[in-house]
């Protein structure tokens, strides 16, 4: 094959037509490739994330879900001050610009009132120490209800009446009695000092002076 039918081959018009056709094929698989990101990225589209916050989790679906949004429940909190099933959170926030069909992340309120373990304050705190272990967990505290022992020592915990123990679980919310130490014992038992000391009536300390003898040289 000489130079010149090399270059005549080159110059027809069915390679030429070829060409084209190839070139427009692969115009068209790029624009359709194209649009059909644009389509599936919503690119360009977006909106604008209202405020469901305060709202019942019913109403803030169908508040999202009209906006073209998803509600997804992903976490639950507790106010004691909101009803039951209410929105505490949502994420992304109000305002947010987001894609079509984005879901919003809710947190609401819970049904139950969480409770926390009782720690052990039983007789190992003072009334200052169990006061404030007590009040910085959340508990409330009614009047201190005074026994015989040891001043301001705590010897027990009441919830609604009843003896509760280190380990328990109590709602957050509860409101507990001390069961504090009067400083006075009941049965008239005078307490000498000492690592050893046990109680001693006062009616034993009478017989044992009376029981004492004087020595011979008195």
């Amino acid at each position: 094959m000489t130079i010149k039918e090399f270059f005549g081959k080159l110059t027809s018009k069915i390679i030429w037509v070829n060409l084209l056709a190839m070139f427009l094929i692969i115009v068209a698989i790029a624009a359709g490739i194209w649009i059909g990101l644009e389509r599936y990225t919503m690119h360009g589209v977006e909106i604008t994330v209202p405020n469901v916050k305060g709202m019942r989790v019913y109403d803030a679906r169908q508040t999202l879900e009209r906006q073209g949004l998803v509600a997804v429940v992903t976490d639950s909190g507790y106010n004691k001050t909101l009803p039951s099933g209410t929105v505490l959170e949502q994420t992304p926030a109000n305002n947010s610009q987001v894609k079509p069909g984005r879901e919003i992340y809710l947190t609401i309120n819970t049904t139950r009132t969480p409770t926390l373990p009782m720690p052990d304050i039983a007789d190992n705190s003072s009334l200052r120490e169990a006061e404030a272990r007590l009040t910085a967990m959340g508990f409330k505290l009614s009047p201190c209800e005074y026994v015989d022992g040891e001043r301001d020592w705590v010897y027990g915990v009441k919830y609604r009446g009843k003896n509760i123990f280190g380990g328990d679980r109590i709602p957050i919310d509860a409101e507990l009695t001390l069961q504090v130490g009067s400083g006075s014992f009941g049965d008239d038992s005078l307490y000498v000092s000492g690592n050893d000391s046990i109680p001693v009536t006062e009616e034993e300390l009478y017989d044992e002076d009376r029981d004492v003898t004087a020595p011979d040289d008195f």
